[in-house]
This record gives structure tokens, C-alpha cells and sequence, in this order.
């Protein structure tokens, strides 16, 4: 008896753990870096794009690199294509940052069309032609994807009163200024 129930856990493990990956946060700087940064964005807004464009490249120079500060790029899609995103970026763990500038910093090509359907042709045509190594269909029919970016939003919309993208927090507490790398730099600056 001792045997089949250590072979019924054996078995069982083996399954259990060879599941679905548990889907991981998207990250930029080092876990124990002092100050979090909190980016719920949404792949379709033209801002949030502009922020990767132009904040966070002098972001990432100034503050990530050196370790001072990390920054959570959660979900907070405002229609069925940046769902749709959202759930692509998610979906390749080891490439999902990589994956998350490419879609901010090419917007524009993949965005185009009326419709969910024209709109999933084209982010679909824009993944193959980066090389991106993903099943399309498979992440975007992804259960355990889809509820993570809808618990993104779910949660910023409780816990921070998040209603418009980009909205930054800044160790828990919203950045109530306008948007720009200066306003951020001196902020952040306080807090170092």
C-alpha cells in the first residue's frame, strides 16, 4: 500500500509541476532595488508608449541599471486588442520585457483594423515578423494568461483607484504630477 501511494505521488508530482508555468510579473531592475516603481499600462494607449519611448529609456539609465530602483509593468488594458497584448507579452516568460518594448515601440504597425479579428491579424503578423517564438492562438486562448492581466487591472482599479494609462506608483503611492522624466527624476531623487 506503502508503494502505490508513493508511486500515486510520484505520478501526481510529476504532473502537477510539468503544468502550465506560473505566469511571472514583467520586470526591469534588480528584486531588492529600494524604490518600486508600479507602470499599469495599456499596450494600445499612445502614452504608455510614449513613456517607453522617452521616459523609460533615461529611467532605466539613471536609476534601474544602478540598481536603485525596479519597475513592475502591470496590465491595465483599455480595449480587446491590448487584452490581446497583454496576453502575447505575458506569454514567452524568458522574452516577455523584450516583447513588451517591441509592442510600445512599434504601435503603430499593429494596432490597424476595425475589428478584434483585423486587429489579431495584424498583432499576429507583427510577432512572426519580429521573430518572436510564441503560439499565437495558444496564448491568447491562454486561461491562466488572461486571468493574470484581467487580476492586473482588477487590482489597480482597488488598490490605487487606476482609471486612465500610464498611472505610475512610486512605493505604493500614486504620482499625482504630470508624466514627464523630470517631474519622475525629482521624486525619485527624495526618496534615494
Amino acid at each position: 500500500m506503502k508503494k502505490l501511494l508513493f508511486i500515486f505521488i510520484v505520478i501526481f508530482g510529476l504532473f502537477s509541476s510539468s503544468s502550465v508555468a506560473e505566469v511571472v510579473r514583467i520586470v526591469s531592475g534588480k528584486e531588492n532595488a529600494k524604490i518600486t516603481i508600479i507602470a499599469y499600462e495599456s499596450l494600445t494607449c499612445s502614452h504608455c508608449a510614449d513613456f517607453h519611448k522617452k521616459i523609460y529609456p533615461q529611467l532605466k539609465k539613471d536609476f534601474i541599471d544602478p540598481g536603485l530602483v525596479k519597475i513592475e509593468f502591470r496590465h491595465f488594458p483599455l480595449d480587446a486588442a491590448a487584452f490581446n497584448a497583454s496576453k502575447i507579452a505575458q506569454c514567452n516568460q524568458e522574452r516577455s520585457l523584450e516583447i513588451l518594448e517591441g509592442l510600445y515601440n512599434n504601435q503603430q504597425s499593429w494596432i490597424k483594423g476595425n475589428t478584434v479579428v483585423e486587429l489579431n491579424d495584424n498583432l499576429k503578423k507583427f510577432i512572426e515578423k519580429k521573430g518572436y517564438k510564441i503560439d499565437f492562438e495558444k496564448c491568447i486562448n491562454d486561461k491562466k494568461i488572461e486571468d493574470f492581466v484581467l487580476n492586473d487591472r482588477v487590482e489597480g482599479a482597488k488598490n490605487f483607484k487606476v482609471n486612465s494609462t500610464p498611472t505610475i506608483i512610486i512605493n505604493n503611492k500614486k504620482f499625482d504630477k504630470s508624466l514627464n522624466y523630470k517631474n519622475l527624476k525629482k521624486t525619485l531623487e527624495k526618496l534615494i
